[in-house]
């Protein structure tokens, strides 16, 4: 094989009519044209490669920017009074009080985690670990929500076996606890797994860190794992044999991780902070060495010069494109002064991590990159990092929404004997997305480090962040592709507050959002509406809420074929508590305590739990959101759990009242006797509805008796409407519907454990 000769400015000016392979690299023609207009002259193959992958929909935003700009826009000062960093940032970064701040973003993995589940969810994991560590703060925490196809499918168990394993592996070899996330099967998501990773990281206020390049003469410095041919062009679905005739044919789209490598990263990235050896670190991520220098430039003071020789390859044959595309892991690059060099050195040896520098900052407004002593890439980092292109996609209402909304639950015939609605209720219990997932989460190290406060199955997990004076924060992650279906508008702020409910649950108050936009192609109008309905609604819904939306992740083109997945956006929202001994469990642990519906009832079944297991339906309407209401029951749970008035909490959400009694029954193997004659009376549905409806803005709390009168005088003082619906029963072993149906608890436990091991294998650990 010939050496690649590099394809120079100097050349690309003098060859004007070269042919290149635009299209292969995801460029449409009029983008092609557009980088010639910006440059004066065509691309050299590096700038065609930086531009291709910073311009994808992946890095650029470029159909979502139009929409997404409402999260900036709809805020006011009271809901950003904690925010201490921003959209536009590695991560957002929210004060949680006492000196302490938190990190956290949630951003998808999903094409790679396809194609080799394995390492493209572990892969998924690391990068947005770098994430955190880039804002200067320890990980501490992760969490995933994962979309699978038809449990039942043949190819399902390859790719949910690959995503646990490779999740698990990360997380659990870098020292992480995995608190909560969340696990959907459907059809839907057959070629086309959803694997959205979140993180989440400590630090003191002084210690936040921005990443950009500024002060000329500092040096730019690559570190960490070695650079190689794995994840060249997984942003951009690139073959790298379209630069090179007779170079590698392809090279592997789905990037390999080391943990090990990623742990001592991260201590050497701290030690580095703390010693004031940088002015600044980019992880290396998508996009890799061309997206590090860009943003970096772009953010600082407008100019880079790098050489490319100088990049510590562990495959000596890539060409420069390569090097610049390829999205090799533990990789970070740091801005540093000159006369910290060797104090940066002294420690990235300690670590034995190899670094090496590549350039410098200038002033010129340029990101000038060489290669064996010619200038390969000579571009104004802003039009790769900044202004790359906007669309305003053409967006069509569906035209089969109307009739999908018509098709109502409401025709299926509603049961009223007790034993038939005993098998509804196992039915929903048993099916898998409401099944068990402890086969997965058994896998996880969630108590690792030893700060975690809550998790799997509780409705949020939480770490302790400070020891000394036990305040923490609360995560929950939740998305409701059914209901997205049916109304992507209602269904996203049904995401919001169903996570938001969680927290406030956990006894934690509610601060920030991070979302994963997960979609069809945006070249499709009708889910390009789906998706504008759906950013509008969560906007709208954050300012209702009071709380930002910090950063995130748009994910298009998830769909097989021309059809696309159902709108699935996650929605992350985090809490701050000031005493992680005050949280809440989704489970009452002591015997003779009263249960407590909060809320009001409604007959809501469009995309319920019940009509999809019971009845295999989607249709409907899904539904209403009160935030009003939703802002009274998380401050009646704060203050309940402040006060220790309520012993645990469970949000009403898929499966209704009935799931969860059963989510309190099952948490620590306590009995309970509930009745549901007063819902029907009093919020004047029937017995189905009782049971199964999906009506938000509820909680079932349990009260110790001495505290009842307490905790009635607190919801008439906060317009929180409560009712008494049980009492726990722990010598019962049961649950039991008075007047319709009761269930052994290990029966229960059988039923709502047995799916994902029946279809997966034994339950590991268990």
């Amino acid at each position: 094989m010939t050496d690649h000769i590099p394809d120079t400015v100097e050349n690309a000016a003098a060859t004007p009519d070269k042919d290149q392979p635009y299209h292969l690299l995801g460029l449409k023609p009029d983008e092609y044209q557009q980088i010639g207009d910006i440059l004066g002259r065509r691309p050299t193959s590096g700038e065609l490669a930086m531009y291709s992958v910073m311009w994808s929909e992946h890095c650029s935003y470029k159909s979502s920017k139009v929409h997404l700009r409402q999260f900036g826009q709809k805020v006011s000062p009271e809901m950003t009074k904690h925010l201490m960093v921003g959209m536009g940032e590695n991560a957002g970064v929210v004060d949680i009080g006492e000196g302490w701040a938190v990190t956290f973003k949630i951003e998808s993995h999903n094409h790679p985690s396809y194609i080799e589940p394995f390492q493209g969810a572990a892969t998924g994991v690391g990068g947005i670990v770098r994430d955190i560590i880039s804002m200067g703060a320890r990980p501490v925490a992760v969490m995933d929500a994962l979309r699978f196809g038809a449990i039942d499918h043949p190819d399902t168990s390859r790719v949910v076996n690959g995503v646990v394993s490779g999740i698990s592996f990360y997380g659990n070899c870098l020292g992480l606890p995995n608190i909560g996330g969340e696990t959907w099967f459907d059809s839907v998501y057959q070629a086309n797994p959803l694997v959205n990773a979140l993180a989440v990281g400590a630090l003191r206020h002084e210690d936040l860190h921005l990443a950009n390049a500024k002060g000329v003469g500092n040096l730019v410095v690559l570190f960490g794992a070695r650079t190689g041919g794995d994840g060249i062009g997984g942003a951009s679905i690139l073959a790298s044999d379209t630069f090179a005739e007779g170079g590698p044919t392809k090279r592997p789209a789905v990037q390999v991780g080391d943990p090990f490598a990623e742990k001592v990263l991260i201590e050497c990235c701290l030690e580095l902070f703390a010693g004031g050896c940088v002015e600044g670190i980019q992880d290396l991520g998508a996009a890799g060495i061309s997206c590090a220098t860009s943003e970096l430039a772009s953010n600082g003071d407008g100019g880079m010069h790098i050489t490319l020789d100088n990049v510590l390859l562990r495959d000596p044959t890539l060409t420069a494109e390569e090097i610049l595309m390829s999205e090799s892991q533990e990789r970070m690059m740091a801005v540093i002064r000159p006369d910290k060099l060797d104090a940066f050195l002294a420690v990235t040896t300690k670590w034995d991590v190899e670094a090496s520098v590549l350039g410098e900052v200038t002033d010129s407004g340029r990101l000038v990159i060489e290669w064996k002593g010619k200038t390969i890439v000579d571009v104004d980092p802003r039009t790769v990092a900044i202004d790359g292109p906007v669309y305003n996609r053409p967006m069509a209402y569906p035209a089969w929404l109307d009739a999908l909304q018509a098709d109502s639950p409401a025709k299926f015939a509603r049961a009223t004997d007790g034993a038939e609605l005993k098998s509804q209720f196992l039915t929903v219990l048993g099916s898998p997305n409401e099944a068990d997932t402890d086969w997965i989460t058994n896998q996880y190290d969630y108590y690792v480090m030893g700060n975690t406060a809550l998790h799997t199955p509780d409705g949020a997990g939480m770490i302790r962040i400070d020891e000394e004076s036990g305040l923490g924060v609360a995560l929950a992650t939740d998305a409701n592709g059914r209901y997205c279906q049916l109304d992507p508008y209602v269904g996203a702020q049904l995401a919001l507050v169903e996570s938001y409910r969680n927290v406030a649950s956990s006894g934690a108050t509610p601060l920030a959002v991070s979302d994963c936009l997960n979609f069809g192609s945006p070249e499709n109008p009708e889910v390009m509406w789906q998706f504008a309905r759906a950013v509008e609604g969560l906007a709208d819904g954050c300012m209702e809420l009071g709380i930002p939306v910090t950063g995130g992740n748009v994910s298009f083109y998830n769909q097989t074929g021309d059809v696309p997945i159902h709108p699935t956006p996650v929605v992350a929202v985090l809490g701050s508590i000031d005493n992680v001994a005050r949280r809440l469990p989704s489970g009452w642990q002591d015997e003779g305590e009263n249960l407590y519906l909060l809320g009001v009832t409604g007959d809501e079944l469009g995309g319920s739990a019940w009509a999809g297991a019971v009845h295999d339906h989607l249709g409907g309407v899904p539904p209403h959101v009160d935030f009003t209401a939703e802002k009274e029951l998380a401050g009646l749970l704060g203050a309940a759990a402040h006060e220790g008035i309520v012993t645990c909490a469970v949000d009403l959400g898929t499966g209704g009242f009935i799931r969860a009694v059963a989510d309190g029954v099952l948490r620590f193997g306590v009995g309970a006797r509930v009745w549901i004659d007063e819902i029907v009376s009093r919020d004047g549905v029937d017995t189905t509805a009782a049971l199964f409806s999906e009506t938000q803005a509820r909680a079932l709390v349990s009260v110790a008796r001495e505290d009842d009168v307490k905790f009635r005088g607190l919801c008439d003082g906060r317009n929180v409407p409560v009712l008494r619906v049980g009492v726990t029963d722990r010598r019962s072993g049961e649950l039991e519907v008075q007047g319709l149906f009761s269930i052994e608890l290990e029966q229960l436990r059988s039923v709502h454990r047995g799916t994902l091991p029946a279809q997966f294998g034994p339950v590991v650990g268990g």
